[in-house]
């Protein structure tokens, strides 16, 4: 695999991606969905190769999973030498140390000056899960507060948490009770006339009268918000608006749980998202980059909450596999080593860079936004109304991909391109997929 990027034997997809992509449709459910229908054969940092030959530039990440790259050799290297000593013991009948020493780095990572524990599961999803399990444990109150557009996940209750009805809810009721959600800010589209200041004053105020007229917050275990919303569209809040939340939380003692899922292990520009706005959450939830493709999750925070659970009442037979483990202290090292949150706001400012390029050439794009390298763009009809344009990001993502760069959608309307590039990727890489990305705009808007 060429390591400078781009390079297409066939069309995309090919042939033998073809003859494996009727097999998938026989034997596969029809509910799990795939942005692209060709079949990885390997991957090394940025690119990605298929059976076929062809290989990609990655600007998805896996969903925002591969932070320090594929097949990174540090975490290649931590996977191969757990497996030859042992692949599983469950760490409920036989522990073992690198469960204990991701706990240990982490809680000294995690912000806050008070004591913190950590326990691990095995998606995100399943951290979210355990994270309203331990506040409800811990405060014995039943209620959870979420935020439009957020997404937490698509079991019972993440999916209840999970803002977007189409495709994660419809269907699939009924739901976990004594979920609320509450409004959050999202600036690019707020009413016309209404300075930012005006519109953040205003959803905090929403967000004070929702515990008037929806729900009490003495009835509220914790509030679960994303620092900047994934699923959502990467809508960055105010940090006003995160700050008063907080305090409220403080107010009613209510825990105040970041979702740093999407968020954490130098995606942003920093550790952990939620340090760009000045509070500390009492519990964060993590997973996807943590492992760096090794399933893993986790939930960290004081010490007295996590402690809340007896023994056996938290935990899975998987949950903190020995695997996973190894893998995301190589996560760790690589960041510090390889000084990835600095990389990320380089990355950033490149990708910001060139989103208001094309911003300055289409009208179609409505708003660039982001932290970091969690960057996106949203598309509309027309600026002034702020028609959302899904149609056009399906056909530049599909346009990109034929191209060899692999693109992801997002936002409640599905208008939004996000990037979520390895923050190992090249310069090199990263002025071609621009280059691909420039010409997937050209032939949409041609």
């Amino acid at each position: 695999m060429d390591d400078h990027g781009v390079l297409l034997q066939t069309a995309i997809p090919g042939p033998k991606s073809m003859e494996i992509l009727e097999r998938r449709n026989k034997y596969v459910a029809r509910g799990i969905s795939n942005n692209c229908h060709s079949f990885v054969n390997r991957a090394n940092g940025a690119l990605v190769e298929d059976v076929d030959g062809n290989t990609y530039i990655d600007f998805a990440g896996a969903i925002g999973t591969i932070n320090v790259g594929h097949c990174h050799p540090k975490v290649v290297q931590a996977i191969q030498e757990q497996a030859s000593q042992f692949i599983h013991t469950g760490f409920n009948v036989m522990m073992y140390e690198s469960y204990i020493d991701l706990a240990e780095r982490l809680c000294e990572l995690a912000p806050g000056d008070f004591a913190k524990k950590a326990a691990f599961f095995n998606s995100g999803a399943e951290a979210v899960e355990n994270a309203v399990k331990l506040a409800r444990k811990y405060t014995n109150r039943p209620g959870v507060i979420s935020f439009t557009r957020g997404f937490h996940g698509r079991t019972l209750m993440t999916m209840t948490m999970t803002s977007k009805v189409k495709p994660y809810k419809f269907g699939f009721g009924p739901f976990a009770p004594e979920v609320y959600k509450a409004p959050y800010p999202y600036v690019y589209r707020r009413p016309e006339g209404m300075s930012e200041q005006q519109y953040i004053d205003m959803t905090i105020e929403q967000f004070e009268q929702f515990l008037l007229a929806e729900v009490a917050p003495e009835t509220i275990a914790a509030v679960v918000m994303e620092p900047v919303q994934g699923e959502g569209g990467f809508i960055v809040p105010d940090l006003r608006f995160v700050q008063r939340v907080r305090e409220i939380c403080s107010q009613y003692g209510i825990l105040f749980v970041a979702d740093e899922i999407q968020t954490g292990f130098a995606r942003t520009g920093d550790y952990f998202a939620i340090n760009h706005f000045g509070v500390v959450p009492d519990l964060m939830t993590i997973s996807k980059s943590m492992g760096a493709g090794v399933p893993i999750s986790g939930v960290i925070g004081r010490a007295e909450v996590l402690d809340a659970a007896a023994p056996g009442e938290i935990g899975g037979t998987y949950a903190g596999s020995p695997l996973g483990c190894r893998a995301a202290l190589a996560v760790l090292d690589i960041i510090e080593s390889e000084r990835l949150n600095e990389r990320a706001q380089l990355i950033g400012a490149k990708v910001m860079g060139k989103m208001n390029e094309l911003a300055s050439i289409y009208e179609c794009v409505g708003d660039v936004r982001g932290l970091g390298a969690m960057c996106a763009m949203e598309l509309v009809k027309d600026r002034q109304t702020k028609a959302p344009d899904k149609e056009a990001v399906s056909k530049i993502v599909k346009a990109a991909g034929e191209r060899g760069l692999l693109l992801l959608s997002a936002g409640l309307y599905g208008n939004v391109i996000r990037f979520l590039m390895p923050l190992t990727i090249t310069d090199e890489q990263l002025e071609t997929g621009f280059q691909i990305l420039e010409e997937a705009f050209a032939v949409v808007y041609h």
